[in-house]
């Protein structure tokens, strides 16, 4: 089996293995068995629900409404935005 890791990700992954007093293929191996023992993953994979993120997308909208309009930005049209945005790319 071939692993393709991010060269930082691996000599952190190496090192830590390293102070646990085992090699890295001695901790993939013990990953392995224990998700065909298990018959899981050893460890929570999770993401929001939908509601949860279109609730935390509304969230950001509203502060950053907020923001806007304690700015006296909230009624700029899309094309004074899309300029302003334009602007500070160019860094002006």
């Amino acid at each position: 089996m071939t692993i393709r890791l991010d060269s930082d990700l691996k000599d952190q992954f190496d090192s830590l293995c390293d102070e646990f007093g085992m090699s890295a293929n001695t901790a993939f191996n013990i990953f392995v068995r224990t998700v065909v023992r298990k018959r899981s993953i050893p460890f929570i994979i999770e993401a929001p629900s939908k509601e949860e993120a279109l609730a935390k997308g509304r969230a950001a909208f509203d502060r950053l409404r907020k923001c806007a309009e304690e700015n006296g930005l909230s009624g700029m049209t899309l094309e004074e935005i899309n300029e302003e945005i334009r602007l500070a790319r160019e860094g002006k």
